[in-house]
């Protein structure tokens, strides 16, 4: 009887074309799916709640396979690391009802966006945060994230090609907050929290957030922008500063506890 496991997946995102199978790059799911063959000689599909671009990061992705093999499902997390090169690993696994579906159960999503400020490039940040010349106003960002918090269109934030249903999306909170960094250096943090995000939007968020600061964008612009007015968004952001942190399921029974 085929059985269902609910992973919990992390990965550095630096060297993969994205989540998605594709035709041409190696990409997040392949290795997953992999993986999978190798553990249980299975050509089963890993199905995310949702898919990372190019670059982009993952603390805690969730993800689902539906498998023949008989596995405690504690353990499959194990079985799948054995097969996983460095750059992704399996946090957590757990048996799940075949009602669970991964693309459905998810009411919340955590972003977060990681720049720094410095004179000179930090090797040791490069990976994971886009370098900034300056210093950050914060207030300015605050100011900017307490605007576009709440239901809006957010049409002028998603990169064109995207195909969606509707552009129409809830921010519950964005915090701006500085993280420990050397004294020569500053690194801000943009954590975004949403009921759900189109393609490329926390990166233009943070990249709006950074202009206003700046003084490249008026109070008008941000008003704009959520009209429609794609030429008045910021910069979006480089892919490497972005992490898929995390998720927040239905609060149903059935879903306690599994992440």
């Amino acid at each position: 009887m085929m059985g269902r496991y609910l992973l919990t997946v992390s990965y550095d995102g630096t060297h993969f074309c994205g989540w998605q199978v594709q035709p041409n790059g190696r990409t997040v799911q392949e290795e997953m799916n992999t993986a999978v063959f190798k553990a249980f000689g299975e050509r089963a599909q890993v199905k995310a709640s949702g898919r990372t671009d190019a670059g982009v990061h993952a603390r805690a992705q969730l993800c689902q396979v539906d498998l023949n093999a008989e596995i405690d499902g504690a353990k499959l997390a194990d079985a799948l690391n054995a097969r996983l090169p460095e750059d992704i690993s399996v946090l957590k696994s757990t048996a799940v009802p075949q009602s669970v579906d991964v693309q459905n159960i998810v009411k919340a999503k955590t972003y977060r966006y990681y720049m720094y400020f410095s004179p000179r490039k930090k090797p040791l940040f490069e990976r994971y945060a886009t370098r900034l010349k300056g210093e950050p106003d914060l207030g300015k960002m605050r100011e900017a994230a307490n605007f576009l918090t709440g239901e809006h269109d957010f049409k002028a934030y998603c990169a064109s090609g995207s195909q969606v249903k509707t552009t129409v999306r809830k921010i519950y909170s964005i915090a701006v907050t500085e993280q420990p960094a050397p004294p020569d250096a500053q690194i801000i943090c943009i954590e975004v929290y949403g009921n759900g995000f189109l393609y490329n939007m926390v990166r233009t968020l943070a990249g709006t957030l950074l202009w206003y600061s700046q003084g490249k964008l008026t109070a008008e612009d941000l008003q704009a922008t959520l009209q429609g007015e794609r030429a008045r968004v910021g910069k979006t952001m480089p892919a490497k500063g972005l992490v898929m942190y995390g998720v927040e399921l239905d609060d149903t029974p059935e879903l306690r506890g599994l992440i």
